[in-house]
């Protein structure tokens, strides 16, 4: 991902740009020779960033400045270089090439969480674990259909990233104003030709779609709606990883803790959760970096202003370099993610009398009660049991149950109060999960975490 934006990536890609518009053009019967076309391939990768770095400072026009430079290596081309174009050419379409290439790589990360995430919940789909509302103990539910909620999440982030993908376009080769008048020009008034132009240079690059329209640059409502997929992908990674920390807290779960990791420079004994706490911290990022191309895209001025170069130079990158950030963590958490069974069962006695109210009541119905003043005394006996009394003991001495403490310990069975939980992940794995996963290559090694 860090090479993807960066300059070289960048002006290699320029370069690809202006050789295949070069021979398109002359395809298309411009006066273009095979020895300029030879010698602008020959100086394809070969950048002399000292002569373009120069020449910016003199003219302060980045795209002029490696014309010039490109014109220095491949002097035959020089006066062929960018013609017809402008200066959207290059840099709208490149980025839209590494805004591709860029979402291919989001999402195989996506993918190879999603592998690993789906075995764990699919191991744990049966144990039962303390559900919440509020971070107040609520249910029963199990570790595996938690597991699933957070790959459901990543299910919804994976089918948007590949509709964004699958909608990209190019900018295509349309001129100062979106017109492509310079290019009618060219081909002396031939509308074919210039349409032609148009779809050759877009096989030359690979990606064979251009917008249909558009002023002297792509609408900026198209980096707005991809990054606005990362940053989907960053709010479903944020919590997730609050949930983690939550568990750390609670001693159930736990991100991996190497054995020689240090927790806290005073706190010796500290086991702190930085994977998940850097997760957050990046996703919040990425998430607030969603509003810039929403405000570039809703302040353009008719066919362009130039207020939104500076800041797409810095968003766009951003965005995809938090995301892959991100998705590393949320992997390498993943792939070494501990559960304390003990602790979680444990968690789970202490409450379960508290989760069985519900059935005591019904039971209670059932030999002879009302149900509505038998709601009120397990209001009564619950806030007793708060205090530390013993609830159950208090229900089976209550005449109004009738109901003995034999029978109250046969219905303690946790595995009776997590619903459908275990049968919900069995099919929501095997059934939108599992063909996910069939359907791309997965990366399934451990993911590095670089402090």
């Amino acid at each position: 991902m860090s090479y993807l934006f960066s300059a070289d990536f960048k002006f290699r890609t320029w370069r690809r740009l202006w050789i295949a518009l070069a021979e398109a053009e002359k395809e298309l019967g411009l006066p273009i020779t095979d020895q300029q076309i030879a010698e602008l391939k020959a100086h394809a990768n070969d950048i002399n960033y000292d002569d373009a770095e120069r020449r910016e400072r003199e003219i302060r026009h980045d795209v002029m400045s490696h014309i010039y430079a490109y014109g220095l290596q491949a002097p035959s081309a020089k006066a062929i270089i960018h013609l017809g174009a402008t200066s959207a050419y290059v840099a709208d379409n490149t980025d839209i090439l590494q805004m591709a290439e860029g979402l291919k790589i989001v999402k195989q990360r996506v993918v190879n969480v999603m592998a690993k995430l789906r075995d764990f919940a699919w191991k744990w789909r049966g144990t039962p674990q303390l559900a919440f509302t509020h971070f107040q103990p609520a249910q029963l539910t199990t570790v595996g259909k938690r597991a699933a909620l957070w790959l459901h999440d990543l299910l919804l982030d994976f089918r948007e990233l590949e509709f964004r993908q699958s909608q990209l376009a190019l900018l295509g080769v349309k001129g100062a104003t979106g017109t492509q008048a310079s290019f009618l020009n060219l081909f002396e008034g031939d509308e074919s030709k210039v349409h032609r132009l148009e779809k050759l240079v877009a096989e030359k690059i690979g990606l064979r779609r251009s917008v249909a329209v558009s002023g002297q640059t792509y609408s900026r409502k198209i980096d707005a709606q991809v990054v606005s997929a990362l940053s989907d992908f960053g709010q479903s990674a944020s919590k997730f990883a609050y949930d983690m920390r939550l568990l750390q807290h609670l001693h159930e779960i736990e991100e991996p803790f190497e054995e020689e990791q240090v927790g806290s420079s005073a706190m010796a004994y500290k086991r702190n959760p930085m994977r998940a706490e850097r997760m957050d911290g990046l996703a919040r990022h990425l998430i607030i970096n969603a509003l810039n191309p929403a405000m570039t895209a809703a302040t353009q001025w008719f066919e362009r202003t130039l207020d939104d170069s500076a800041n797409r130079r810095i968003v766009i990158p951003e965005a995809f370099l938090a995301a892959d950030a991100i998705a590393l963590l949320y992997d390498n958490i993943v792939g070494g993610i501990v559960v304390h069974e003990d602790v979680i069962a444990g968690n789970v006695r202490r409450e379960l009398p508290f989760m069985m109210t519900e059935n005591l009541m019904m039971e209670g119905v059932r030999r002879g009660g009302d149900r509505q003043v038998l709601y009120e005394r397990v209001r009564i006996h619950s806030q007793a049991a708060a205090n530390g009394d013993n609830l159950l003991n208090r229900i089976a001495s209550d005449r109004l149950f009738g109901i003995d403490r034999k029978t109250m310990d046969a219905m303690a069975k946790p595995e009776n109060y997590t619903g459908l939980a275990r049968q919900q992940t069995e099919r929501f794995v095997t059934e939108e999960i599992d063909p996910v996963i069939q359907e791309h290559e997965v990366v399934r090694g451990p993911a590095e975490v670089r402090v």
